[in-house]
């Protein structure tokens, strides 16, 4: 079952699924490489939540909760690399 990207823990690995019907992946994400299908993990979360760090196809960036709304995620069979999560700040 499909949740919102910003509810998945830190460190749990999931893949990216189709955002809800009229909505889309803003083009700018989809230009990193969130693209529906892309294993992806939550690295860490800033003390007050908001940015938040995310590893994707080998790279790390922080984003704002803001820019994730849009996304949702499957949790992920283990294929995604996972390590213990670590707090900004």
């Amino acid at each position: 079952m499909p949740t919102p990207l910003i509810d998945l823990p830190p460190g749990m690995p999931a893949r990216l699924y189709a955002p809800v019907e009229g909505r889309a992946i803003p083009r700018r994400l989809q230009d990193l490489g969130f693209v529906p299908g892309t294993p992806l993990v939550i690295r860490r979360r800033a003390p007050l939540g908001d940015p938040v760090e995310i590893e994707i196809r080998g790279y790390r960036l922080c984003l704002r909760v803001a820019q994730l709304d849009a996304l949702r995620v499957e949790p992920d069979d283990g294929t995604a690399a996972s390590a213990t999560p670590e707090r900004c700040g």
